[in-house]
């Protein structure tokens, strides 16, 4: 084998493992925290009846970087309302890839993100952790949930509904990022539903 074709082999061999386009819907360009205003409402049991106003800042940090992909964290702090008792949002870890976005639900997520990070492909994904998609769509029913994922325009908005109620919903959009997230439990027993701020998007 001649050198000229060796080295076209070698470089073939690298593209092919080091490439990954960036997915359009969760990137960055570097490991810095994002920031961004969310705005909504919450209601719960001992609100009242009427929903009532709640603001908060969604922090997104790259946590790693790898060649077939990323993983990151997705945090709502400083969550303001009139309500006696504080909500809290649990942070999401996400997998990232060209083509999905797929949640991380360990117990322990940091320690599973950082084992997740030197792998040298993407770990295997359950159906109802897929939370992303960038061509298509995707539909999953697990007993009483029903999951859908569909693209529209510059959007991918992802659904998941169970007849008792609960509800969970979450919207990426092309170049921004999270521009939506809602949650919810029974009837109205307890959930929220905050918008990314429109001027945000340049924080």
């Amino acid at each position: 084998m001649n050198c000229g074709r060796l080295t076209v082999i070698m470089m073939v061999i690298l593209f092919s493992v080091s490439t990954y386009a960036a997915n359009v819907f969760l990137d960055a360009p570097n490991d810095q925290p994002v920031f961004a205003k969310f705005r909504g409402m919450e209601w719960r049991d001992d609100i009242g009846e009427q929903d009532i106003p709640l603001t908060a800042r969604a922090v997104t940090t790259r946590m790693a970087k790898m060649p077939w992909g990323a993983i990151f964290k997705v945090k709502f702090t400083d969550l303001k309302s009139r309500a006696v008792k504080p909500r809290e949002i649990r942070p999401d870890y996400f997998i990232v890839t060209d083509n999905r976005i797929v949640l991380l639900n360990e117990e322990d997520n940091d320690a599973a993100a950082k084992k997740i990070s030197a792998l040298d492909k993407p770990p295997d994904s359950e159906p109802n952790d897929i939370y992303g998609i960038t061509t298509g769509s995707f539909e999953h029913q697990e007993g009483e949930w029903k999951t859908t994922i569909k693209l529209k325009g510059d959007l991918c908005l992802y659904e998941a509904s169970h007849p008792s109620g609960h509800f969970k919903k979450i919207v990426w959009q092309k170049g921004v990022g999270l521009v939506e997230y809602a949650s919810g439990y029974g009837a109205r027993a307890d959930g929220y539903r905050l918008k990314r701020e429109v001027r945000s998007r340049k924080q």
